[in-house]
């Protein structure tokens, strides 16, 4: 048994700390999604063997769809905060075509593809991922970030069950003494607009995101299974 664990440890390749990471630290084990301009893949770091998952996006098609904004915010977003309850960024990097953030590795899935499989969510799983949505936007809150676009599509469940929420394409950082003004979002998902015609202060409402959940999981239920 020793002999096996030296040699296995011989074989895991050694990187130097000071080195910047790049595409050839990881192994890309499989593809687990596809977006309009990048994908997303399960990859595993040579020298550490932990599992990630890595989006990565077209450089040229970024350009072409006028798309170069938003993924340097949301980049910028990332590097800034760290969380239970968000997917966090560990690693970002680029080369001649692509861009690669390396994420934590949420296995549970979105929560749209549980819903979409007739899941059916009791009421104390729902008052939990109400409560880690709600401790994770109130964090968004506290580094004045609104999401902007919370749905079922961006919260990933871990292998525990416990939600997490990704996805800061379309965030944005408020500013002391500034309004978020801008509609943005998924239109099935956005809270209405005050009467008044007034602008929304930050953060956006959670009771919208809590009314939508009741609108999705309503009634007792017993809870089903779950590249920079």
């Amino acid at each position: 048994m020793g002999s096996s664990m030296s040699a296995a440890t011989a074989r895991r390749p050694v990187f130097d700390d000071k080195e910047d990471v790049n595409l050839d630290h990881f192994q890309i084990l499989r593809a687990i999604g596809k977006g309009s301009f990048g994908k997303v893949c399960i990859v595993q770091k040579r020298d550490t063997e932990k599992m990630y998952a890595m989006k990565y996006m077209n450089k040229q098609q970024c350009i072409e769809r006028d798309e170069v904004r938003n993924v340097f915010r949301e980049l910028e977003i990332l590097q800034e905060i760290e969380h239970i309850f968000l997917v966090n960024l560990w690693y970002s990097f680029q080369d001649e075509e692509d861009m690669f953030m390396v994420v934590d590795l949420l296995p549970g899935g979105d929560l749209r593809y549980h819903l979409q499989q007739n899941v059916q969510f009791s009421e104390d799983t729902v008052r939990l991922y109400v409560c880690e949505m709600a401790l994770a936007l109130d964090y968004l809150r506290s580094q004045h970030i609104i999401h902007r676009d919370v749905k079922p599509d961006n919260i990933l469940l871990d292998e525990r069950g416990h939600a997490h929420l990704t996805d800061f394409n379309i965030a944005t950082i408020i500013k002391d003494g500034e309004r978020a003004t801008a509609l943005a979002g998924t239109k099935p998902y956005m809270g209405e607009r005050p009467s008044s015609g007034l602008p929304r202060r930050h953060p956006a409402r959670l009771c919208d995101f809590q009314q939508r959940k009741a609108e999705e999981e309503p009634g007792p239920h017993e809870r089903a299974p779950a590249c920079t």
